[in-house]
């Protein structure tokens, strides 16, 4: 059995969901990115926190591809 960390289905599904919830009127990952682009004046600790919880499943899909692309060039 495969771990959540190594499995695709799983973290596809974690990027559609978590990664981008709520989806109106933007996805908010991209609002928070847009956010620290612009300086991130007046950002709080729980700010940082939702970036990072719904950059998580993105994060882990880059994981994924990298391992996979190695592994196929070995």
């Amino acid at each position: 059995m495969k771990s959540l960390y190594n499995n695709w289905k799983i973290i596809i599904l974690g990027c559609l969901t978590l990664g981008m919830a709520p989806f109106f009127p933007e996805p908010h990952l991209w609002g928070k990115l847009k956010w620290v682009a612009g300086g991130a004046s007046g950002m709080a600790p729980k700010d940082w926190f939702d970036i990072v919880l719904h950059s998580l499943p993105f994060v882990l899909l880059i994981r994924i591809a990298s391992i996979e692309i190695i592994s196929f060039i070995e």
